[in-house]
């Protein structure tokens, strides 16, 4: 856009935003009679866009100096757009008109423009959208409107960690105290699981070390070897309590029936429902190191199967067998685990005097032998996601900030793109998307079929958990440390910043809307288009 076109286009909207203000002023007597009062929103919710151009919003609007203006009717707009408008230039090339052009009547065909964190009022959107060019503006149209709701956090406590199936999330914290919301209704009920620790003194439970979730079990596993187990369906008490001797090293629920699986110290221990549907031991196996990596194998039928990782050694455990080893090369641990129905997907770390570079290997379980060597990477591969890739993909992330998605018929790497500003830390993947998370807190969603971010959102914890489907999001951010650094509270915001984040994103909320009840925090009563913008500044979100 040269000089000339830029002085023009603001020419242009200067004239049609006066007289927007001014029928404005005429229309607010009448429209303040009739405008029912606004219900009171949940500071961090409303209805949102996810755009990559979050930063750049946010430096304009600093920059912008002047309230939101209400906005003027879209046949209004036109009107005035007809009436200030001069006859179209031509490009450079002499075919079709300027792009300003044709931004302002497209943008004189929508309601609103909504970004990620704010509701813009139309004139500030105007004043961003002249910054961007082309290809900027053809990925600002790719994104999708959602709703996004921060999970309420227990007071006085640090978030330890997060799962979910079926947008149901279990999150354990640092007070001992066990949560789960359903994110599928739109109150996001959260009851507390009771652990009924005997206790002196309130808050002196002890850490949650891992949680897990499925359709009809949670599990909690804690830093003095106990592990409670609830049943959804019952109530919200332990209907089984079990206790290692030592400390819980990992968890796993599998995510179609009741078996579950724990390591601690050296031994591994499955659980299954006996015939009156109580839980028993039905497996335990002793393996020569600390166990880093536990997954449960899926649709297996009459006899559990898990795999588990411990230094350099992989295991293959079948509850009627005793412990087998699947895979060991001396000095070259394992860095990352997945398990499929028929196969295991583990990174490992390439060490000593002949350095072949980082892999991913990926076994049959069936014949116990490798069928895949990918990668070779410098970096570590930190994640690796192959249940719920599609046939014949896989998606992992590195330490190099890399993701990639291997091509598992060829033995290949189909697309590499870097991703994260420090090492990548959760990545999942469908049929044409990829979401992933970083070390650093920022969360970002690609279209992989044209190797473009559609967006991104960041939070200042690493991010240890993301689970998504067709039409919501889950996404955890796990401080490192595990420490109330204000026990008193005197400092919520300094509170805040150090506890963790869990956030729960919605795609379809026109389509649930008339499935579900509206709270009183999404209300769709009209209002100012200025009224959501100056709400987000009053009361940001937790984005630090």
């Amino acid at each position: 856009m040269d000089d000339h076109s830029l002085d023009e286009f603001r020419r242009r909207w200067q004239e049609e935003l006066a007289q927007a203000q001014a029928l404005r002023k005429r229309r607010r007597p009448e429209a303040a009679e009739r405008r029912p009062r606004r219900p009171e929103v949940v500071s961090g919710r409303g209805e949102q866009q996810a755009s990559g151009y979050l930063a750049l919003a946010q430096g304009l609007l600093e920059g912008a100096g002047r309230p939101p203006a209400a906005r003027a009717t879209r046949a209004e707009r036109q009107e005035a757009a007809s009436r200030s408008r001069s006859p179209p230039a031509r490009d450079a090339a002499g075919g079709g008109e300027q792009l300003v052009d044709q931004l302002i009547r497209d943008l004189n065909e929508m309601d609103d423009v909504p970004f990620f964190d704010i509701q813009l009022p139309y004139e500030l959107a105007i004043n961003i959208f002249q910054y961007l060019n082309r290809r900027e503006l053809g990925r600002c149209a790719q994104n999708r409107k959602g709703a996004v709701s921060e999970l309420e956090h227990i007071p006085d406590a640090v978030l330890c960690d997060v799962h979910s199936h079926d947008g149901v999330v279990i999150a354990g914290y640092t007070s001992g105290d066990v949560r789960v919301w359903d994110t599928r209704t739109w109150d996001y009920t959260a009851p507390f699981l009771e652990s009924e620790f005997e206790e002196d003194e309130p808050g002196m439970q002890p850490y949650v070390s891992f949680v897990r979730i499925n359709s009809s079990l949670a599990v909690a596993a804690y830093e003095d070897g106990f592990l409670n187990i609830w049943n959804l369906r019952t109530g919200k008490y332990p209907i089984h309590r079990f206790e290692h001797d030592a400390r819980i090293q990992a968890l796993a629920l599998s995510q179609e029936d009741a078996t579950i699986a724990t390591a601690s110290a050296f031994d591994v221990v499955m659980l299954c429902p006996n015939e009156e549907g109580n839980l028993q031991i039905a497996a335990e196996f002793e393996v020569q190191k600390l166990v880093d990596y536990l997954e449960i194998v899926p649709d297996t039928e009459r006899y559990p199967v898990a795999v588990a990782t411990a230094g350099d050694l992989v295991y293959l455990l079948k509850a009627e067998d005793s412990a087998r080893t699947l895979h060991y090369v001396y000095g070259q641990p394992v860095t990352c685990l997945d398990v499929s129905a028929n196969q295991a997907a583990f990174g490992v770390k390439s060490l000593g005097w002949v350095y072949e570079g980082n892999k991913i290997l990926v076994y049959s379980l069936e014949a116990e032998r490798c069928v895949s060597k990918l990668g070779n990477a410098l970096g570590d591969f930190s994640c690796v996601n192959l249940r719920d890739s599609p046939p014949s993909l896989m998606v992992s992330g590195n330490m190099d900030r890399r993701v990639r998605i291997h091509d598992l018929r060829t033995d290949s790497i189909a697309l590499s793109i870097s991703a994260h500003q420090l090492g990548v830390s959760a990545v999942q993947m469908d049929d044409w998307k990829i979401v992933s998370g970083g070390e650093e807190g920022l969360v970002s969603v690609w279209d992989y079929r044209m190797s473009q971010k559609l967006w991104e959102v960041h939070s200042r914890h690493p991010v240890r958990h993301i689970s998504f489907n067709s039409h919501s999001l889950i996404t955890a951010h796990v401080p490192y440390e595990r420490v109330v650094r204000n026990a008193d509270l005197d400092n919520f915001a300094t509170h805040r910043r150090h506890r963790g984040l869990i956030q729960a994103y919605a795609f379809a909320v026109d389509q649930l809307a008339f499935q579900s009840t509206v709270p009183v925090c999404r209300s769709a009563c009209d209002a100012m288009p200025g009224y959501n913008y100056d709400l987000a500044l009053a009361f940001p979100p937790d984005s630090i």
